[in-house]
């Protein structure tokens, strides 16, 4: 008890005790003690119930008490009263003006945001950019469900699965067809969520520019390339050894740069989703080319060993397939040492298959896989540089495994080698036809 407190009490207590003593006198003067003593008590009662109920109007009213001059419990009472209030509404308008401050960033935003709650995505708030590219209105959409407005999603019941991604990259607004929207959906309480969709049209289009201008550019390298290395070949000076080897140089250059442009190619058409020609794919036929690729590539440098233990073939493409597999051991072939060790394996997992690209090469830091896969990443310039890489390769590995609805995982341990693995789930799988005498 603090010493305000208990001198409070004090200043209630004495007159209290006062008055007992004086009615206990005057009763003993009177001979009527226990009327004096009934009577003085029955007034200080009924004092304590006044100012008691004086206290309940000052609870009950929205307005604050005005703290009362003097000593008693009452007086500390109304003035401990006064200054929760006051430190209240205190509290309450900051939070008046937090919730206004947020409120107007929340409508400035650029990206409409939606506020949603219970089973049936009820909209509970949503700001002005959802007007123009949802299409709600206020007050009219406020408490409806949101999923009326987004019947039109390529994932039906896309807010009520909870076993479908969180964001869908690529929608049509409900307000306009042309307008491109990524929807992404967060969960910040047990009923409540928010969705965000934001305006990505000009980004699609960036996109689209950039992807016809590479397939353009790419298309139209190739004739001037073509051309360029067949005059090399016929301006090749085999008398002159630096003249040839001046040649050599060139060529080896122009078919990089041809590499290079049917890497693009290929991976422009890939990224467009163009569809390709799927059928089954052999996987011995698979396996003995890729053999021979590597064996050629390496030139005698390196073990390689090829293992089928799968004994299914794969549905698919069979060009993309190829594209991508030879990708992957070209790498290792590149990027492991003279005496290397390059292991294939295709095998069963579960109910789908794997196919993994083993080597024992300089490995990849941990910190460089996530964007292994991106477009001209290179973990090391210099050696990719000299081993004649384009930087595309893991991209359209990516790219075809996307398309066949496989997988790329990849480890490594920087020193001792890479694995990638590609992982083809159960619907691609094919009994393998046994070969006939033909074959």
């Amino acid at each position: 008890m603090n010493s305000a407190l208990r001198t409070a009490w004090l200043k209630t207590l004495w007159p209290v005790a006062a008055l007992l003593g004086a009615a206990l006198l005057i009763g003993l003067l009177t001979q009527h003690v226990w009327m004096a003593l009934a009577l003085t008590a029955i007034a200080i009662v009924a004092w304590q119930l006044w100012q008691l109920r004086t206290l309940l109007g000052h609870l009950n009213t929205r307005s604050t008490p005005r703290a009362p001059e003097g000593g008693g419990i009452w007086n500390e009472i109304i003035r401990v009263l006064s200054r929760r209030h006051h430190a209240a509404r205190a509290r309450k308008k900051r939070l008046v003006s937090m919730l206004r401050v947020y409120g107007h960033a929340g409508a400035s935003f650029p990206d409409a945001v939606v506020v949603i709650s219970g089973e049936r995505n009820e909209i509970e708030w949503f700001n002005d950019a959802a007007t123009a590219l949802l299409g709600l209105a206020y007050p009219r959409d406020v408490g409806s469900s949101l999923d009326s407005h987004l019947m039109h999603l390529s994932v039906p019941g896309w807010l009520n699965r909870d076993d479908a991604q969180d964001s869908l990259p690529d929608e049509a607004s409900p307000v306009d067809a042309n307008i491109r929207l990524a929807l992404k959906l967060f969960s910040y309480t047990d009923s409540a969520r928010i969705l965000i969709a934001r305006d990505v049209s000009k980004l699609m289009h960036l996109e689209q520019v950039r992807h016809d201008f590479v397939a353009n550019v790419s298309h139209e390298l190739r004739t001037p390339l073509t051309v360029l290395h067949g005059y090399l070949d016929l301006l090749d000076d085999e008398e002159d050894p630096e003249r040839s080897r001046m040649f050599t140089e060139m060529r080896q250059q122009s078919l990089r740069m041809n590499h290079l442009v049917e890497d693009l190619l290929t991976l422009s058409r890939l990224e467009a989703q163009e569809p390709s020609d799927e059928d089954v794919v052999s996987m011995p036929f698979m396996l003995a080319a890729l053999r021979r690729e590597a064996e050629a590539l390496s030139g005698g440098q390196h073990v390689i060993r090829v293992s089928d233990d799968a004994h299914v073939d794969l549905w698919g493409s069979n060009k993309e397939l190829h594209s991508a597999f030879s990708n992957l051991i070209s790498n290792a072939v590149r990027y492991t040492p003279k005496h290397g060790e390059i292991d294939i394996q295709f095998r069963r997992e579960g109910e789908g298959a794997a196919l993994s690209v083993r080597d024992s090469g300089y490995g990849i830091p941990s910190a460089q896989i996530p964007r292994i896969t991106e477009r001209f990443y290179r973990v090391s310039n210099s050696r990719s540089r000299e081993l004649g890489g384009t930087g595309l390769g893991l991209s359209i590995v990516k790219h075809v495994l996307n398309n066949h609805g496989a997988s790329l995982e990849i480890e490594s341990d920087v020193g001792k080698g890479s694995t990638f693995t590609c992982h083809l789930s159960a619907h691609r799988i094919v009994p393998r036809r046994p070969l006939s005498t033909a074959e």
